[in-house]
């Protein structure tokens, strides 16, 4: 028999995944507008990768932002977990831990408890899997920039 799972598991799931589809999406949006200017725009090589990176890095920061935003949404009820050294939780502090998770980086001064683990679980990944995504995207810049030095003289 399988054991009993509260409504607030299901609200924490929920919730991760709503956001996780959101970040995807972005992800997809973003890198796909960003690819279809690259290829139509007649930028130097340098001023493409830039505008590559820094689109990059902004769209990370928004789905850093976005976790932490939903973290802060769900730890507002307490039966759905808390930030171990954490008193009280702002938006910044849920940001900075959603940063440090999405980056797989983890200092670990800070520490989800109870149900919201799950969230910053699947973060993690969902960091994981978008940051490959953008290094995908800026390998095929970099080699198309790479085969067109070799082209001229």
């Amino acid at each position: 028999m399988l054991p009993d799972i509260d409504s607030f598991h299901w609200i924490t799931v929920g919730v991760s995944c709503l956001i996780v589809a959101i970040a995807v999406i972005l992800h997809y949006e973003v890198l796909s507008r960003l690819h279809r200017f690259l290829d139509t725009t007649r930028m130097g090589d340098r001023p493409r990768i830039l505008t590559l990176i820094f689109v990059l890095l902004f769209t990370h920061i928004a789905e850093i932002w976005l976790f932490g935003l939903g973290a802060l949404y769900l730890l507002q009820t307490p039966e759905l977990g808390g930030i171990a050294g954490m008193q009280n939780i702002t938006l910044f502090d849920t940001v900075y831990l959603s940063a440090t998770t999405y980056t797989t980086l983890g200092y670990g001064d800070l520490t989800p408890t109870g149900n919201i683990r799950f969230l910053y679980g699947t973060e993690s990944l969902t960091g994981l899997v978008l940051v490959t995504w953008s290094a995908s995207l800026t390998f095929i810049e970099l080699q198309r920039q790479w085969q067109g030095m070799r082209r001229k003289p």
